[in-house]
C-alpha cells in the first residue's frame, strides 16, 4: 500500500477469535525524533526498532537533504552521522514530508534558527493542515515563513540569521508545537522557555536530555515550565525505539470486541503522556493485563495480554486526558460502539485539524454502520450497541487518514456485516504491516 498513489479499497469481515502475538512496529513519535536528534549530534547515532513506515522514511530523506548521512543496515536498524546543532546545509530540492504533520513541524523547528531556506510540501492531506501554529512561535526567533493562504503547504521557511531566545506559552496542548520550539531553541543563545498548561507527550524532553542538552522541567502555577539552554554539542546515542502504543491500539481494541479473542502485545510504551487510551479502556471494563513492566530506550514499557471483553460500559472520558490519547479517539469510538451505554468524549477539538477532521470522519462512518452519534465542535458521543451489535454493511471514507482507515477495518472484524473503506493506502504511513499482522492472528481483511 502507498499513501501517495492510487486509492486502495479494503474490506473487513466478521472473524473468529484473534489469538497469538501482535508484535507492532516501533513508536512513530520516537522514530521521527531519533532521526532528527541524530542529525543534530556530532558523530554516529545507532537506532534499533525504527518504524519503517512512510512518514518516518520521509523524515530520513529530509535529514539527508539537510546534510546528515542516514543509512539503513537491516530491518529497523539505522545509523545517522550528524552535522551538529546549527550545522544543517540548505537542501537543493523541496522537502516532501508526505502525510506527516509530526515530521514537517519538527523539521521546521530544527532548521528555523539556522540561516538557510527550505521549502516544505506533502500529500493532499498534509497540504490542508494549518502550519501557523508552528510558524507563529518560530517567528519569535526571527524565522520567516511564506506559505499558501491559511498558513498551508507548500511553504518556504527562512531560518533566522541572528536568532534570539524565546519564552512561549502554548495556546493549545500540542507536543508538535512544543517540540518545534525546543528544537529551534537548540541553536539560539541563552535559554528558551516553553510553558504548557497541560502536559503533552514528553519524548522530545527525554531525548534532549539523553543526547546531552541542558533541560529542566518545573511545575509551577503557570503549568509545566520547560527551560532549554541553547547551543549545546549533542552527543550521539544508541536509541532503542519501543513499540508504538498508538499502533498497538488497533490489535488491542480488535481483541476486546472480537468474541473469544486472547492476544499478547509485547513491549508497548507505557509513557504516562501516551497511555490515556489504555486507562480509558480499563475504566470501561476492558480485560487488559500489563505484564513484565520495564524500561527500554529510556521509556517505560510493558507486555499486554488482551482478551475479549463482553461487559464494557460507556463512560465519560475527562477532557484533560485528551493530550495523552489524541490519536486514539477514532479507535476508542469503535470500541465505544461495541460497549453498553453512552461514551462521552470532551475536549477533542484538536481532532478537527489532524490528518482529517477525525470527529466528522468517525461520526459519519459510524452512522453509516448503524451507530447513533452526537457531536459538536469539541465533543463526540457514541451510543453503544453492545457486543456484536453494530450492523455494519457500509463503505466508510478515510479522507487519506491512516487511523480512520484502520479504525473502520477493526470495526468490521466484529460487526454483523462487512465494512469497507474507500482507501486503505495511507495505512503504510504509520503501520505498514497492519494487514499482514491482523490477518496473521485471525482477522479477515482483504483488498477491495
Amino acid at each position: 500500500m502507498s499513501g501517495h498513489g492510487e486509492a486502495q479499497p479494503m474490506i473487513s469481515a466478521k472473524c473468529g477469535p484473534l489469538t497469538g502475538e501482535a508484535a507492532v512496529p516501533g513508536d512513530k513519535s520516537i522514530s521521527h525524533r531519533a532521526l532528527i536528534f541524530g542529525a543534530m549530534a556530532v558523530g554516529e547515532t545507532r537506532i534499533t526498532g525504527l518504524l519503517e513506515g512512510q512518514d518516518v522514511l520521509d523524515t530520513a530523506s529530509a535529514m539527508r537533504a539537510f546534510g546528515a548521512t542516514v543509512t539503513q543496515h537491516g530491518p529497523g536498524a539505522w545509523s545517522v552521522n550528524g552535522v551538529g546543532v546549527g550545522g544543517f546545509s540548505e537542501p537543493a530540492d523541496e522537502i516532501d514530508c508526505g502525510n506527516s504533520g509530526t515530521g514537517v513541524r519538527l523539521i521546521m523547528g530544527t532548521m528555523a534558527t539556522t540561516p538557510i531556506s527550505a521549502t516544505f510540501t506533502g500529500d493532499a492531506s498534509l497540504r490542508k493542515r494549518p502550519m501557523g501554529r508552528v510558524t507563529d512561535p518560530l517567528s519569535l526567533f526571527g524565522t520567516q515563513a511564506y506559505g499558501r493562504k491559511g498558513g498551508r503547504l507548500p511553504m518556504t521557511v527562512v531560518g533566522a540569521a541572528n536568532p534570539v531566545p524565546v519564552r512561549y506559552a502554548l495556546p493549545v496542548a500540542s507536543a508538535q508545537v512544543k517540540s518545534a520550539v525546543l528544537l529551534a531553541g537548540l541553536n539560539a543563545p541563552g535559554e528558551t522557555v516553553v510553558i504548557e498548561k497541560e502536559p503533552t507527550r514528553d519524548h522530545s524532553e527525554r531525548m534532549l536530555v539523553g543526547f546531552g542538552a541542558q533541560l529542566h522541567v518545573e511545575k509551577t502555577g503557570e503549568g509545566h515550565v520547560i527551560t532549554l539552554t541553547g547551543r549545546p554539542e549533542l552527543r550521539p546515542q544508541t536509541v532503542a525505539v519501543p513499540r508504538d502504543p498508538s499502533s498497538a491500539a488497533f490489535p488491542t481494541c480488535a481483541a476486546l470486541i472480537v468474541e473469544g479473542s486472547d492476544i499478547t502485545v509485547p513491549g508497548v510504551s507505557q509513557n504516562l503522556t501516551r497511555n490515556g487510551l489504555y486507562i480509558t479502556l480499563v475504566e470501561m471494563g476492558a480485560k487488559i493485563d500489563f505484564l513484565n513492566p520495564r524500561e527500554e530506550g529510556g521509556e517505560p514499557v510493558a507486555d499486554l495480554r488482551v482478551r475479549f471483553s463482553d461487559d464494557m460500559k460507556g463512560i465519560e472520558v475527562p477532557p484533560d486526558r485528551a493530550p495523552s490519547m489524541i490519536d486514539e479517539y477514532p479507535i476508542l469510538s469503535v470500541v465505544a460502539a461495541f460497549a453498553t451505554g453512552r461514551t462521552l468524549m470532551r475536549g477533542v477539538k484538536e481532532l478537527r485539524v489532524k490528518e482529517s477532521d477525525r470527529i466528522d470522519a468517525m461520526a459519519r462512518g459510524l452512522e453509516a454502520c448503524g451507530v447513533k452519534i452526537e457531536e459538536d465542535e469539541d465533543t463526540l458521543i457514541v451510543h453503544g450497541m453492545g457486543p456484536g451489535g453494530m450492523p455494519g454493511g457500509a463503505t466508510c471514507k478515510t479522507h487519506l487518514d491512516h487511523r480512520i482507515a484502520m479504525s473502520f477495518l477493526v470495526a468490521g472484524m466484529a460487526a454483523k456485516a462487512e465494512i469497507s473503506v474507500d482507501d486503505g493506502s495511507p495505512i503504510v504511513t504509520s503501520f505498514p504491516i497492519f494487514e499482514g499482522l491482523m490477518n496473521g492472528f485471525g482477522a479477515a481483511t482483504r483488498r477491495g
